[in-house]
């Protein structure tokens, strides 16, 4: 079965950019949140990546060096091409349709795509309502940075529809699909995925077996981990630690940059699953408390305009 309906659970840093890519190559996509305040507070989110579009579209017209894999087949498109890309952001954009309700958001829908917070509890609650009013064609996939798909499979009503579809930030960039099964996960909806994540301009990344934090996040959490180690244990401040990182191995970005684009909510939700969190003398402790001050104090990242670093 071709997907045509695409359902998006979460309007966060991952989950806008998820619905609007979706949007953009050409699915109906519906986005599901919390509460009407959600939706007033993730609609500015859809605007900023419309805009990020469009600028990086209209830079590729002179500059090479803007091509964003996610966004077209080649740097190489004349500008005619690129205008008519441009056109498609503008209608994904209006093409987007926002809800509150499980059932509107379960009508019809091929596959859904949960991207809420990396909370076993709230994970767990989310479906068990959403399986029912799920359709039984629905496959159901976890964009969760962290946790396994066999977790939470019994829950949702459809174990052998269930897996894992986990992205990177800034998809129409950096545009990687990891997709993950659990042992009841069926090979046959395994792969409809892989499909639908080439559809949407992804590269697909096929994992064998269940592993925490797949490929990407396996390597980088316990890079950011050691970061914010340096930092709770008053080693360095995180400009130093990020100057550090770029001057020595000329990355473009150090790990409290990255840390403001994944958003700090998420950071904080993963330092906390780690039981010595609990106890404010360790370094997980240390960490929490770090990551909760910044967050308290409204500076949650990139998306918030402050994070460690301040944005335009």
């Amino acid at each position: 079965m071709a997907f045509k309906n695409i359902t998006v659970a979460g309007g966060g840093v991952l989950g806008s950019q998820i619905a609007f890519q979706t949007a953009y190559k050409g699915f109906n996509v519906t986005v599901w949140l919390r509460s009407e305040g959600s939706i007033d507070r993730a609609k500015p989110k859809f605007e900023r990546w419309r805009d990020t579009y469009l600028a990086t579209l209209e830079a590729m017209k002179t500059n090479k060096a803007a091509y964003a894999r996610g966004l077209a087949p080649s740097p190489d498109l004349p500008a005619e091409e690129i205008d008519k890309l441009k056109a498609q952001v503008l209608a994904a954009f209006d093409s987007l349709t926002f809800t509150t309700s499980y059932e509107e958001a379960a009508k019809d829908a091929d596959l859904v795509i949960e991207a809420i917070a990396e909370d076993p509890a709230q994970k767990t609650a989310f479906y068990q309502e959403l399986a029912k009013f799920l359709p039984e064609k629905t496959v159901l996939v976890t964009n969760s940075s962290t946790l396994l798909p066999s977790q939470f499979a019994e829950a949702t009503g459809r174990p052998e529809k269930y897996l894992a579809l986990h992205f990177a930030n800034e998809i129409w960039r950096n545009n990687t699909a990891e997709v993950m099964g659990h042992p009841g996960t069926d090979p046959a909806y395994y792969q409809q995925v892989v499909e639908f994540a080439d559809q949407i301009g992804m590269v697909p990344l096929q994992l064998h077996k269940e592993q925490p934090g797949y490929i990407l996040n396996s390597m980088l959490v316990p890079f950011l981990t050691a970061a914010e180690a340096l930092f709770a244990n008053d080693v360095a401040d995180p400009e130093t630690i990020d100057k550090t990182w770029m001057l020595a191995t000329g990355a473009p970005a150090g790990p409290f940059h990255i840390l403001d684009i994944v958003g700090l909510v998420t950071a904080y939700n993963i330092v906390v699953m780690n039981p010595q969190a609990k106890d404010p003398a360790t370094t997980p402790g240390k960490i929490a408390a770090k990551l909760k001050s910044y967050i308290d104090a409204g500076k949650t990242g990139v998306n918030a305009g402050e994070g460690f670093f301040k944005y335009n």
